[in-house]
């Protein structure tokens, strides 16, 4: 068989699929602590403050190696980019085992956060150098989805973990997980163009966008200069920090609000990860469908994003559900969690339809930089709240507070995007 008639290969998807359970080891790994947090809080007398405030560190750390990682993964190249932050934070997880302070969690959370900043960037990145613009909305929902898998996989294994074995255990196994991927990765990933199991009718596929209007490196001021870099960080700022308080304080929040222990958090947070799975994908399946049908790339995007800011509202109710009826709040919070990853899965897809493949880690980096500064505020203004409360034990005051404005902080996001951005074009 000649080169001209070799099958056209898929290789595309495996490397989709390495990067799904690269973002399902970095949701274990970060999720591992508040899963833990409840026993955590009874060996160490935290407070509530104290446990939001350790989880502020992660933010800190994580908020500042997104300034810079998507530079340094755009100028290293992925593989050795992603190959170098997953070995970091599986590191700094091990790290939390052996600490016994707050300031040395507060140290575990920051290094970790430090670490495991380069992981959506670089995800973003590969998608970009693997897949043509029609398939990226659809592979960034499958990869997002793996954040749902490491949610799901958390508050399952790790009580197993530590009713066995202690919460030290819990954690050093949860890090482990991580080395095994390490070993895939370095085998398995390489550009499309030198990679032997790429057929040529499989490369030609993926290089089947026009080419970039911008073929120079864009330096990092000429980036901020633009309108679309503006759009995209605004659109992390109001909504990274829901997401991640609901990663650090919904086990908090179920126990508080409706008594459940450690050992019954395995059903609610599956149902819970499982609806966001299905919204992370069919979010991007939604906005790559209506490509497909026609639609411009502005209305396609656009209105995929306004029917997961429709999903997420509900979620300003959860303290008002009566507490018999838990069942209710779960699958309010699951709506929501759906509606963000679909959400999710067309903005970081608006980072390679609207900049050049080289600037896609460092605009994702600085997304994400702006995400963190938002979910900061968002956990320093918990603690400050919890603070106010401490004589109320149960903390609904807070909560029916921040859940109002989760219910409308993606909406202020669409707005701002669509005010920025008001047809999607590629910056040139």
């Amino acid at each position: 068989m000649t080169e001209t008639q070799k099958p056209t290969s898929r290789y595309r998807w495996v490397i989709c699929a390495l990067i799904f359970a690269m973002i399902t080891i970095n949701y274990m790994d970060r999720m591992v602590f508040g899963v833990l947090s409840p026993e955590l809080k009874k060996i160490f007398t935290w407070s509530d403050a104290d446990y939001a405030n350790i989880t502020f560190w992660f933010e800190v750390g994580y908020t500042f190696g997104l300034a810079f990682v998507g530079r340094i993964l755009d100028r290293i190249g992925t593989r050795l980019g992603l190959a170098i932050a997953l070995a970091g934070w599986c590191i700094a997880l091990a790290m939390h085992s052996g600490m016994a302070t707050i300031v040395g969690f507060c140290l575990a959370r920051f290094l970790l956060g430090l670490t495991e900043s380069g992981a959506f960037p670089g995800a973003t990145k590969a998608v970009a150098e693997w897949f043509p613009s029609r398939e990226r909305a659809l592979v960034a929902g499958i990869f997002n989805s793996g954040s749902n898998v490491g949610a799901i996989l958390a508050p399952a294994l790790v009580p197993i973990i530590f009713y066995h074995f202690g919460w030290q255990a819990a954690i050093l196994a949860t890090a482990g997980v991580g080395l095994i991927w390490l070993a895939f990765w370095l085998t398995a990933f390489r550009s499309p163009e030198t990679h032997p199991l790429v057929s040529p009718s499989e490369l030609a596929h993926i290089r089947s966008d026009p080419p970039d209007a911008i073929t120079e490196s864009m330096p990092l001021g000429r980036i901020l200069s633009t309108r679309q870099a503006w759009a995209f960080m605004m659109g992390k700022f109001f909504t990274d920090a829901i997401w991640r308080w609901n990663i650090y304080l919904l086990p908090l929040f179920f126990s508080q609000h409706f008594g459940m222990k450690i050992f019954e958090f395995g059903p609610p947070f599956l149902v819970i990860y499982l609806m966001a799975d299905v919204g992370s994908i069919g979010g991007g399946w939604l906005s790559s469908t209506l490509l497909k049908r026609g639609w411009s790339l502005n209305k396609a995007r656009k209105t995929a994003m306004l029917v997961c800011v429709i999903g997420v509202m509900p979620v300003a109710l959860t303290t008002f559900v009566p507490i018999e009826w838990k069942w209710v709040a779960i699958c309010i919070v699951g709506l929501a969690m759906a509606s963000h990853q679909g959400w999710s899965s067309n903005l970081y897809t608006s980072v390679s339809d609207l900049f050049p493949k080289h600037a896609v880690a460092t605009v994702a980096g600085i997304g994400g930089t702006a995400g963190g500064l938002g979910t900061m505020g968002l956990l320093k203004l918990t603690a400050i709240l919890f603070d106010s409360q401490a004589k109320n034990s149960n903390n609904e005051h807070v909560y029916t507070l921040l859940f109002t404005f989760a219910g409308l902080a993606y909406l202020a996001a669409l707005a701002c995007f669509h005010f920025l951005v008001p047809k999607m074009e590629p910056v040139r």
